[in-house]
């Protein structure tokens, strides 16, 4: 019998929504479920999202708790390589980035 893997991504417990302002990223994430809420703020600490976001040159991640909407939302300052007027990056607007957040891998709650 083939052993099926499993693909244990941020992006099956969570959906994710970006904004960017200047050079700053915005990420707000939320959980599909509320239960998964606890959950969500163990796996995804400032020190994960840098990790995922390094080779961006980002300088520093804020995390702000939204528990009333089951959600985080992150600032990560200078990902957007200069801002959509300044960056070569096809993605100036870093729309694209909440992929790559969402594309973590997690421990299953």
């Amino acid at each position: 019998m083939e052993e099926r893997l499993v693909n244990n991504t941020l992006h099956n417990y969570a959906h994710a929504r970006a904004g960017d302002k200047g050079d700053r990223l915005s990420l707000g994430v939320f959980v599909y479920q509320d239960a998964h809420y606890p959950w969500l703020i163990q796996q995804l600490t400032a020190e994960r999202v840098s990790e995922i976001f390094k080779h961006r040159g980002i300088s520093n991640v804020t995390r702000y708790l939204l528990p009333n909407l089951k959600g985080v939302n992150l600032v990560i300052d200078d990902a957007l390589q200069g801002g959509v007027n300044s960056a070569l990056n096809l993605d100036g607007h870093g729309k694209t980035l909440s992929s790559l957040l969402l594309s973590m891998e997690v421990t299953p709650p």
